[in-house]
C-alpha cells in the first residue's frame, strides 16, 4: 500500500503527502484531525468485541483519537461518504411533518419569490391566525 490510496477517516482528503509508516503524531492537513486512530486502521471494525479485528490489541477507549497501538494498519476504505439520498428522505419526512412545502410548490401559489423576512412573517400569521381564509 502506499499513501497514494489513503484518505482522512474524516473528510476524506487524500494523503498522498502522508509519510509511511504514519507516526503518533500525524494529522491531516485538510482538517487537522489525528490519523494514527482506530478509525483509520485496517482493523477497525464495530460489529466485534472493542472494535477491533485484532484479537490481541489493547484496548483504545477513544477510537478517534491518536494511540500506540502496535497493530496499526491503516485502511485505504476507512472514509465513508455519507448517503445523501438518505439524508434527503429524512429531510422530506420532517418538512412532510411539520407541513413545509419545497419551493416548487410555494412557487405556484405566487409569481414572486418571498424575502426570507416576509416568509417568517407570514408563518407566524398562519400559526397564530389558523382560520384565516387567504
Amino acid at each position: 500500500m502506499n499513501a497514494i490510496d489513503l484518505s482522512c477517516w474524516k473528510c476524506g482528503a487524500s494523503l498522498a503527502d502522508a509519510l509511511l509508516p504514519l507516526s503518533r503524531l500525524s494529522k491531516c492537513k485538510s482538517c487537522n484531525v489525528d490519523l494514527h486512530v482506530c478509525r483509520l486502521c485496517e482493523f477497525f471494525d464495530t460489529t466485534v468485541n472493542n472494535s477491533c479485528r485484532e484479537p490481541i490489541a489493547e484496548k483504545v477507549t477513544d477510537k478517534q483519537k491518536k494511540n500506540f497501538c502496535g497493530y496499526f494498519q491503516p485502511s485505504t476504505s476507512s472514509f465513508k461518504t455519507a448517503d445523501v439520498s438518505k439524508q434527503t428522505a429524512a429531510k422530506d419526512q420532517l418538512d412532510a411533518l411539520f407541513g413545509i412545502k419545497n419551493e416548487e410548490e410555494n412557487a405556484g401559489s405566487s409569481n414572486r419569490k418571498l424575502t426570507a423576512e416576509e416568509e417568517s412573517k407570514k408563518k407566524l400569521e398562519d400559526l397564530f391566525n389558523p382560520d384565516k381564509n387567504f
